[in-house]
């Protein structure tokens, strides 16, 4: 008897293992870990990047992300810097809201911003930057593909470009739901394709990398436009702001006056340097030290804001 039963208990063995395998197969993936997220007002959720530059470890977490839920749908503004990071934060959305994404929004054309914005495609979001984010990403995208690979490894390996479907120029409004975002394009100052996004709901403004706290502001763009362009953010009736890079808890207010004394800081004494006739390489060295100890990453950056500086000034009239 025992003999006769073994073959059909083994073909129901099998049997059940195939079919097992199958549900397995269409099984989703798993998750990819949530990134923490705080709710720094009403539907308005936002990440803290590690202030460091991007490698294997941080995976390119090293920038503010966030996003703003209304009745309808949900808009994500910057996605991080590897697909890694963007999944995880769209587990985050996926957590804190079952409404869809309707709106990725990237505030400028740096990696460290839109680099996860593959991980939305199956969202089929509307893409939306500034009018100059589809020529600055095509100039820089697949420099900045080559640099991920090669700073963060496996983390930096498989990434798509995924270009803005929706360009700003000037001023916007998007709707999601019983709230509305305000997007506005700026002339060149941290690069020639910053874009802001105001939540009216919560007077929060997403500033992206228009204003740096600890992290040393980066110039990319033109210097005296990024004075210009954050005198005029700081003079706005807001409740808070989201920086770029940094604790976006602090004093907004005294993180732009303490940007604002670096940047002219250095405006004044390249002019200096350059009116002594000072080479690149000496206005390098004694250009705004005494506001290097003030800022994080100061090494990587503080030279090459002096040589922005310098080629932006030399020809001043």
């Amino acid at each position: 008897m025992e003999r006769k039963s073994a073959a059909p208990r083994s073909a129901w063995r099998i049997g059940l293992a195939a079919c097992c395998l199958g549900l397995l197969a269409m099984l989703p993936a798993r998750a990819a870990e949530p990134l923490p997220v705080r709710e720094i007002a009403p539907g308005v959720f936002v990440f803290n990047g590690e202030t460091a530059e991007q490698d294997a470890h941080n995976r390119g977490a090293i920038s503010n992300l966030g996003f703003v839920v209304g009745s309808r749908c949900v808009a994500v503004i910057d996605t991080g810097g590897s697909p890694a990071v963007g999944a995880a934060l769209r587990e985050s959305v996926r957590q804190k809201t079952a409404l869809p994404v309707c709106y990725v929004i990237n505030t400028h054309v740096h990696p460290d911003h839109l680099l996860g914005n593959q991980a939305f495609l199956a969202d089929a979001p509307a893409f939306i930057g500034h009018v100059k984010l589809l020529p600055a990403l095509a100039a820089r995208g697949r420099g900045y593909v080559a640099a991920a690979e090669r700073l963060m490894g496996e983390a930096g390996r498989g990434i798509e470009l995924v270009a803005p479907t929706r360009a700003v120029q000037g001023e916007e409004s998007i709707d999601l739901g019983d709230r509305r975002l305000r997007l506005h394009a700026w002339p060149t100052a941290h690069t020639d394709n910053d874009l802001t996004v105001l939540d009216e709901a919560s007077g929060t403004l997403f500033a992206g990398d228009l204003l740096f706290v600890g992290h040393m502001p980066v110039v990319d763009g033109k210097l005296l436009g990024w004075l210009k362009v954050g005198d005029q953010i700081a003079a706005l009736d807001l409740k808070r702001v989201v920086s770029g890079h940094g604790d976006s808890g602090t004093d907004w207010r005294a993180a732009f006056a303490k940007q604002r004394n670096y940047l002219q800081a250095l405006a004044d004494q390249t002019r200096a340097a350059i009116k002594a006739g000072r080479k690149l390489a000496q206005a390098a060295d004694e250009v705004a030290r005494d506001q290097v100890g003030n800022w994080e990453l100061a090494e990587l950056f503080h030279r090459r804001n002096v040589t922005a500086a310098y080629a932006e000034l030399e020809w001043e009239d």
